[in-house]
């Protein structure tokens, strides 16, 4: 099946293509990665005012949306630009306030980040992106009773898991969406040469649970904003330095409890891995299309290298995944089932690994330089690849939308 854009899409992303060649966009994610956010802040404005977050936000609450295949254009391009900033975790608590019972948090805040005034980051474990930036900080955790053998309560548990971002092109390990334990996070490190923790979604997937049991409820909470929370230690190593990883805000309002925000947090899980999904392949794109112009160029014996059937055979590998995840990404954003997200999310970023993978190989020594822009892509990809659920987690919930040889409904 073939999923083609219409007209009004496209022009949308060629429009946005456009404003982003322009905008000089690796100059701005080294920036971020200092810590100055001027330029990625005036870059957000510009982002928001061409309607990108108000995409994930209902018109009720003044946005366009919710439309994911076009949010899910505009990451792509997001994505080929390494845009840097917390961009799905804002669509993530978008998302999230939209599908609370209680519509007050939503109307407080839902606005602002349409048009975007505010920024968004919401953490589900030990850490948050951009957490030193974000005007809306968000946190969540699950508390379940934990029965002994006379099933009776025992103690309240905090259901909450770290996992790791390391390694450079090995291994998968675990980002905003979930992974290793901390107890690997050492070792992880000392095997890599650096790493960095990010938080992850930590809610037991429906059949998880025991026949009859209820999800686990739930709470949401608004942390202060930076300018009023107690300082902080500064950020966490990352392997991409554009994810800015700082502990995650404690204290702070309580927005909402029970297993209602269980639900919610569902719901925007499957919207942030839409999200990555789509910004993946635009980081895979991007990927191969340097690497394509690059081959043309560098030359052994007398010949473009790209001549070389070998160069050849590695591109189209890499041009196949990638084309490959295009329509599971926006046949997701059709259905925005979880297993079907899931999917896309998982080859997606498989995908852009693949490409980055090549790229660094065809590149040779100077794809592993800071200072060549190749490395904001390449970074970014290992990132992603385990951001909002690992490679396992995602085939585990693909896995989990089928019973028997078909479809559960």
């Amino acid at each position: 099946m073939r999923f083609l854009l219409d007209p009004e899409q496209r022009a949308f992303a060629d429009s946005l293509n456009a404003m982003l060649t322009a905008a000089d966009t690796p100059s701005v994610v080294r920036a971020w990665s200092r810590g100055e956010h001027a330029s990625g802040r005036a870059l957000w404005r510009r982002i928001a005012g061409a309607g990108v977050f108000a995409l994930a936000v209902p018109e009720t609450y003044e946005g366009l949306g919710p439309r994911p295949v076009e949010l899910a254009v505009a990451f792509v391009e997001l994505g080929r630009h390494a845009v840097p900033g917390p961009l799905v975790e804002t669509v993530a608590a978008a998302t999230l306030l939209a599908a609370l019972d209680d519509s007050a948090p939503a109307k407080r805040l839902l606005p602002a980040l349409a048009s975007g005034e505010s920024t968004a980051t919401l953490a589900t474990g030990r850490y948050a992106l951009d957490a030193d930036i974000a005007d809306v900080r968000l946190t969540t955790r699950t508390a379940r009773a934990a029965r002994g053998p006379m099933g009776q309560a025992e103690a309240e548990t905090v259901v909450e898991a770290e996992a790791a971002d390391q390694s450079t092109f090995g291994e998968n390990t675990s980002a905003s969406g979930g992974g290793r334990s901390a107890s690997r996070e050492g070792a992880s490190a000392s095997e890599a040469g650096g790493s960095a923790a990010e938080s992850r979604l930590a809610f037991p997937p429906r059949d998880a649970l025991p026949p009859g049991d209820a999800p686990p409820a739930a709470e949401l909470r608004l942390a202060p904003p930076p300018g009023r929370a107690p300082s902080t230690a500064g950020p966490h190593a990352s392997l991409d330095p554009a994810r800015r990883l700082f502990p995650t805000p404690t204290g702070g309002e309580l927005l909402a409890v029970g297993p209602h925000v269980t639900a919610a947090v569902a719901h925007a899980l499957t919207w942030a891995r839409l999200a990555t999904a789509a910004q993946a392949l635009g980081v895979g794109l991007a990927l191969l299309d340097r690497t394509v112009a690059y081959v043309k160029q560098r030359t052994q014996f007398g010949v473009p290298i790209g001549s070389f059937q070998a160069v050849k055979h590695q591109l189209a590998d890499a041009k196949i995944a990638l084309e490959f995840a295009r329509p599971l990404l926006f046949g997701a954003a059709l259905t925005m089932t979880e297993s079907d997200v899931a999917a896309a999310k998982v080859t997606a970023c498989e995908a852009a690994y693949r490409a980055a993978r090549t790229a660094l190989q065809l590149h040779g020594a100077i794809g592993y330089t800071a200072e060549y822009d190749l490395s904001l892509w390449l970074t970014k990809a290992r990132a992603l690849r385990a951001s909002w659920g690992s490679p396992g987690e995602c085939r585990a919930a693909v896995l989990s939308g089928f019973s028997g040889g078909g479809r559960r409904s």
